[in-house]
């Protein structure tokens, strides 16, 4: 179960845990709020009337929607009584109370592991049974699993890490073998865990996964079921991303939990670390809302985790918990009591809390006899040397602090190696003056908690760690110390034994008033709230993604086709990784993460170029020779800079060396690219592993490798030096891409170009060659999708499109100002293109940012019409004569189905199809190259057939026309 700290982990028999609804997310719309807030106030008005009349209030009916619960513990044990039947036993955990909120609303399965070893047989059959008809549906792992998968993985590695733990040093082979089995356990048994939730499922069903121990679970089950509603919380903390990263499976578990739709931490700090971790280390954008991850946004919130206070006052009022405060009041009276309560583990910074006790006495001898501590601290995982040896240690301590301060009739420590009662812990809460709580390290510690509730009379002091979460709780009214500071854990032991009885009542207010509206119900109702707007709002977003291609509706449609155009991008469409296929694609790394041309798409194309009818043309952002360099062999049509010089295919027995480019565009004002080049050139020193991509009509300064974080703060510092500087009065844009700036000339785009290169094929083709399939495939940014609406509207750009090519799709100049700032933000359209707010902002500055604007709006750069650029040697002449306007457009006689939009990747896009990736392009192209292959074929044999039947005609006539002429 969790780790996290509860009174239900030191004593019998206690449900100490809850969880906490109160800040739901780092940002959320307002709607969303609103609809929060009034659930929140519905939900406090039922509690507190059920406190008055709980025993006339009727049962709430439950919803059909069933929540199905998955941890690695079942909340109860199975045990035999003396007759040997199976019983079941409620457990005790923090996570167990908080699930017990919901189930008024909701139908709940719990899915995990018994806690049990049994062989397949008929006593674990009956065991099975027994936990099924109560709601449970185990799973269930042999011995050996289980001890590299719990004991092993699951506490040795990741327990550990996230608790800023050093990793065991694995200095020998056997050690290293021992990490690689530990890890197959670990994604075995989540595979059993995901098993198990898929035959339950049911559609509509919420899934709420907990903790560490099944972190691969959420993808397993995305991939068996991908509409599922799937929610995820982390009991511990999450640690910063440079602990993370020492894990070596990182990459493989952050994939994991992220194809959850919500995924909840303690705090924000927690949900901060994650998100920089997926940042730095998978390369990902961070959102308002989370992470995103090819159009798909994970929701990043945090939900601090509570108690139910009611159980605790109510066991106040019982007269056995009454009996035992009268009895403890006698046994302490004339002394403060100072309490701790804890699991004897190396996280809760025991040894720290009772040398600054130590030290306190040492100081304040007065103190000696009017002051008692009592700690209880029981003993876990006894059998990890670790675990022994602090155990030694306490007890070392305890016997040293005893032995020096004690006497006949006081010792200053009362040391329990047990757990408690639960009445027995709510009466020593109660008579309790200080409470501490000096963790090293903890996901939220709810011993804090429960001190509070229990101390509505006596108005107890709390002291604190900083490293636990509940100091993100109870920060207002708790003394918050360093526990590795025991000086600064002195002074605060003598501020609060020393406190005046108004501030104890101060803070006392100020933490119950936390505690008891951040009940378990709050909590667990608020986390499903939110999953299931999560959801939602995940599916609307897909409804702006396009589906994905059918494929051989497609080749169906191409084999029906006479004149037929297959337009493609470069980047990210016909490129892919230059590692290994099996290697894990490393963002960080430079070298290892450039890319190379598909090593299937270049023989396709050219199989599909061997049919005469069809046109291929490759669009890229990239200078002209790197697009010469990998398709300038084959005869299609290029387009470099964005359409700003496009090649004509390359006729037979033309040498490469031959080529000559069409420039699309007057480059007679370049002068501001010098200007800009020093820019560019000066954060590259400022910004570590950051380049600049100079181009004949362009600039690029990418940060794709720097560190991410670091690069947005060096983008924004950038846009401003370039607008109040080389650019005011420049005729350019400035593009922001995902990790890239880039400045261009004003008006450039893929759609424009597309419109040259038809008014070209037209004045070629002719009206008796109008074309009826057009296939146009590209992960292109947000301005260069005019590509698809152009071909949508029938080879026409229309001023809308002008419009939105010019001034960007979501951030724009005001007035009519051309030049403009745009993200790739606005080709999902998710929102902008920022981190968490935990990490800072990164989206693209909309004109609001800067100043000044100039006055003087800059004309755009000139297009040039075929009619004035210089024809290439040997292309004819009635190309140089060409209008643009009007020409590429008599070229186009499409049906609704005859134009194919295809954008590669999953995003929000204008295209009509979707495909994920430069494999699936290349699968796509591999397939029209087979049916150009086919279709040339069959014209070849229809050619064959047909000069055969006109010889076979020949032989007739001749042998037959003497015999007509006999007659």
């Amino acid at each position: 179960m969790s780790r996290t700290s509860s009174s239900a982990e030191v004593h019998n028999g206690s449900v100490g845990g809850s969880v906490h609804a109160g800040s739901a997310t780092a940002v959320a719309g307002s709607s969303r709020v609103d609809r929060l807030l009034r659930e929140r106030q519905l939900r406090r008005s039922r509690s507190s009337q059920n406190l008055f009349v709980e025993e006339e209030a009727p049962a709430s009916p439950k919803r059909e929607e069933r929540l199905l619960i998955v941890a690695n513990r079942l909340p109860v044990s199975g045990t035999k009584d003396e007759a040997g039947k199976w019983t079941l036993k409620t457990s005790s955990g923090g996570l167990i109370s908080a699930m017990m909120g919901v189930q008024h609303a909701y139908v709940t399965r719990w899915i995990g592991w018994p806690g049990v070893h049994l062989e397949p047989g008929p006593d674990r059959d009956e065991l099975d049974q027994l936990l099924r008809q109560e709601g449970y549906v185990p799973v269930w792992f042999d011995e050996k699993t289980v001890d590299l998968y719990y004991n092993g993985y699951c506490n040795q590695v990741l327990w550990q890490l996230f608790h800023y733990v050093p990793l065991p040093l694995e200095a020998r082979l056997s050690e290293t073998r021992t990490m690689q089995a530990q890890w197959a356990a670990y994604q075995e048994a989540n595979r059993r865990f995901a098993q198990a939730v898929v035959e339950e499922y049911d559609d509509g069903d919420l899934v709420w996964c907990h903790d560490y121990h099944v972190v691969l679970l959420p993808q397993m089950l995305k991939q068996l079921c991908p509409d599922m509603k799937l929610g995820f919380f982390i009991h511990t903390p999450f640690p910063s991303s440079e602990i993370y990263r020492t894990l070596p499976m990182r990459e493989e578990l952050l994939r994991g939990l992220l194809s959850a739709d919500l995924i909840g931490f303690h705090t924000y700090d927690y949900a901060r670390h994650f998100v920089s971790a997926c940042t730095r280390i998978l390369g990902l954008e961070g959102t308002p809302e989370g992470v995103e991850d090819s159009g798909q946004i994970t929701r990043i919130a945090a939900f601090p985790i509570g108690i139910d206070p009611a159980r605790f006052s109510q066991a106040l009022d019982s007269e056995k918990v009454k009996f035992h405060i009268t009895e403890l009041r006698k046994r302490f009276a004339g002394r403060k009591v100072m309490l701790g309560v804890d699991r004897l583990d190396i996280i809760k910074g025991i040894p720290q809390k009772l040398l600054a006790y130590e030290k306190f006495l040492d100081e304040n001898p007065s103190w000696k006899d009017k002051v008692l501590l009592v700690q209880i601290a029981v003993p876990t995982r006894m059998d990890v040397p670790e675990y022994q040896q602090l155990r030694s240690l306490v007890h070392e301590i305890v016997g040293r602090i005893n032995g020096k301060f004690g006497t006949l009739t006081h010792v200053p420590i009362h040391h329990l190696d047990r757990s408690l009662e639960f009445h027995e812990l709510v009466a020593l809460y109660a008579v309790t003056d200080v409470c501490l709580v000096t963790s090293l390290r903890d996901g939220m510690n709810l011993v804090s908690y429960e001190y509070v509730a229990c101390q509505k009379q006596n108005s107890g002091v709390l002291i604190l760690s900083e490293f636990a979460g509940a100091a993100q709780s109870l920060g207002a009214g708790a003394l918050l110390v360093n526990p590795h500071n025991v000086i600064d854990i002195t002074a605060n032991i003598e501020d609060a034994l020393t406190m005046s009885g108004s501030e104890r009542k101060d803070r006392q207010r100020q933490n119950y008033l936390h505690v008891r509206t951040h009940t378990a119900q709050v909590w667990a109702d608020t986390f499903v709230s939110e999953l299931n707007d999560t959801h939602v709002e995940a599916q609307l977003r897909n409804m702006h993604i396009p589906p994905q291609l059918p494929l051989g509706k497609l080749v169906r449609r191409y084999k029906r086709s006479k004149k037929k155009v297959v337009i493609l991008g470069y980047n990210a469409t016909l490129t892919t990784s230059a590692e290994a296929p099996g290697r894990q694609k490393r963002q960080n790394d430079q070298i290892r993460s450039l890319t190379r041309v598909h090593p299937t798409v270049k023989e396709s194309i050219r199989k599909v170029c061997m049919d005469p009818n069809t046109v291929v043309c490759i669009f890229s952002g990239s200078e002209k020779s790197k697009l010469a360099g990998a398709f300038g062999e084959l005869p299609v049509w290029l387009a470099a800079e964005n359409g700003c010089f496009i090649r004509p295919p390359r006729q037979e027995g033309q040498s490469q060396g031959a080529d000559e480019w069409i420039e699309t565009i007057e480059a007679s004002n370049m002068d501001w690219m010098e200007s800009v080049q020093l820019v560019f050139d000066y954060f590259c020193e400022r910004t570590p592993r950051s380049y600049v991509d100079r181009r004949e009509t362009s600039m690029v300064w990418n940060y794709k490798y720097a560190d991410p974080e670091f690069g947005r703060l060096q983008a924004r510092d950038m846009l401003q030096h370039l607008w109040t500087g080389p650019i005011s009065n420049a005729a350019v844009d400035i593009v922001q891409g995902g990790r890239s700036v880039e400045v261009r000339p004003v008006g450039i785009s893929k759609g424009l170009a597309m419109e040259r290169i038809f008014a070209y094929m037209a004045k070629d083709g002719g009206e008796a060659d109008c074309v009826d399939f057009i296939l146009c495939a590209g992960h292109f940014m947000g301005r260069d999708e005019d590509i698809f609406s152009y071909f949508e509207r029938g080879g026409q750009l229309t001023e809308e499109d002008l419009l939105e090519m010019f001034e960007g799709d979501t951030h724009s100049m005001s007035s009519q100002a051309l030049p403009h700032i745009e993200s790739t933000a606005s080709v999902n359209q998710m929102g902008s293109n920022t981190g968490l707010s935990a990490l800072g902002s990164s989206a693209a500055l909309s004109a609001h940012d800067w100043s000044p604007i100039p006055e003087e709006v800059p004309t755009p750069t000139a297009f040039l019409g075929p009619q004035d650029v210089k024809p290439p040697a040997g292309w004819k002449e009635s190309h140089a004569k060409a209008s643009m306007e009007g020409e590429g457009s008599k070229y186009i006689k499409l049906a609704q189905d005859g134009f194919w939009s295809c954008t590669v990747g999953r995003k929000r896009s204008k295209a009509r199809y979707m495909l994920n990736n430069s494999t699936e392009v290349a699968t796509m192209l591999h397939e029209l190259a087979t049916a150009a292959e086919q279709t040339s074929e069959n014209a070849k044999r229809l050619e064959a057939g047909m000069e055969n039947l006109r010889l076979e005609n020949h032989a007739l006539a001749r042998v037959t026309s003497p015999v007509k002429g006999d007659v």
